[in-house]
């Protein structure tokens, strides 16, 4: 009997294989297409033939923990413990995995705001519990009366991804005192913070869980390596969460993975000191300007983006396909693969938007929007 029975192949799979069929331009799944920093790889080949291909301790290898605390105190001046606060995870998909399979219990509810990634409905069921899937507002805000009138008593947990994947969109502060009024009154709540575009925000600053003195206590922050730093394939994230949450999900981690590779956490941590994360948003908010400026006289309506390297488009001007029609034949008749953004949502709500990754290479990009204005 399948624990996920309901699981098929997923979009991202399906539309790039049709784009690799049609030899289209991939703007589908969310991956950096360009080169990655020479720093990054010279750093990579010398430490290769070091002493460092066994296993690391179970929390992660000690300098990189230490590199985030440090990383962690600068960037929102919250002191972690590398001891009893921190955990290197085999990318941020693991650590939400494991967060929500520690503390979601049979038959306990997760509130999960779509639209939304694919991942955190799936291992809500396999943890035994129930999603409760609850839309965002046309403009993909937070709607907090939804929010509030979808809480219960078997509410166990709040999953909320800021800045936003697939929309862009990244909570205000009145956002954040919203919820924080909202869970006053549910002690028992927890909240996962799926954070891991942090540093990849433009105009609106990102105000992080770590930020939060209401809400730090019952929070566990997930964090990207592979976004922040352009390795996707690398699969290396981090949790931050209080002692009494951590102290249990590195009992689950243990039984997981254990240890996360040795080689990738021995380079991050010595690339940590020479990246500067302010230089992450500046290149890509240049590309994302990039790309609104060359598809602004296209058909296509471009929906805000304040972070993330995802750009959102309406196509009610264009065609009156549903959004995964339309997707499937932008790669068939123009040659430009996108991701439908009804597949994120649990009753498949299309209001006719696709999702670009602008992740890419300049001329990757100036050759897709060609193709997109000559629709």
């Amino acid at each position: 009997m399948s624990k996920l029975p309901n699981i098929t192949t997923s979009i991202f799979s399906v539309m790039s294989q049709l784009a690799n069929q049609h030899g289209a331009i991939n703007l589908s799944q969310g991956f950096p297409n360009f080169p990655e920093d020479e720093r990054l790889l010279q750093i990579s080949e010398r430490i290769i033939r070091e002493n460092i291909h066994q296993y690391t301790p179970m929390a992660g290898l000690p300098s990189l923990l230490e590199k985030i605390a440090n990383q962690t105190l600068k960037q929102y001046n919250r002191k972690v413990n590398t001891t009893t606060e921190l955990l290197i995870t085999a990318g941020a998909t693991q650590g939400v995995f494991t967060a929500i399979n520690t503390f979601v219990n049979h038959g306990d509810e997760v509130l999960i705001l779509d639209p939304s990634y694919d991942s955190y409905e799936p291992s809500v069921l396999v943890a035994g519990g129930k999603p409760v899937r609850v839309s965002l507002n046309d403009d993909y805000t937070p709607n907090f009366n939804r929010i509030e009138s979808a809480i219960s008593a078997k509410t166990k947990m709040i999953v909320i991804n800021n800045p936003h994947n697939p929309t862009g969109r990244i909570w205000t502060e009145q956002d954040f005192e919203s919820l924080e009024t909202i869970l006053e009154k549910h002690p028992q709540i927890l909240i996962l913070g799926d954070e891991v575009y942090e540093y990849i925000t433009f105009s609106q600053p990102h105000i992080s869980f770590n930020t939060r003195p209401k809400l730090v206590e019952r929070t566990i922050i997930a964090s990207s390596f592979g976004k922040s730093l352009h390795v996707t394939g690398w699969k290396v994230g981090y949790l931050i969460a209080p002692e009494n949450l951590m102290f249990e999900m590195k009992k689950v981690h243990q039984f997981l993975v254990f240890s996360v590779n040795s080689f990738s956490q021995h380079v991050i941590s010595e690339y940590l000191d020479v990246v500067d994360f302010s230089e992450v948003s500046k290149m890509y908010q240049r590309k994302r300007d990039l790309f609104q400026n060359l598809i602004k006289d296209s058909r296509f309506e471009l929906m805000p983006c304040d972070g993330t390297y995802f750009q959102v488009v309406n196509y009610n001007q264009i065609s009156n396909k549903n959004d995964v029609d339309f997707a499937k034949e932008l790669i068939v008749n123009h040659g430009v693969a996108s991701i439908p953004i009804s597949v994120f949502y649990n009753d498949a709500t299309d209001r006719h938007m696709l999702r670009f990754c602008f992740a890419k290479t300049d001329e990757t990009l100036i050759a897709a929007a060609k193709k997109l204005c000559s629709i």
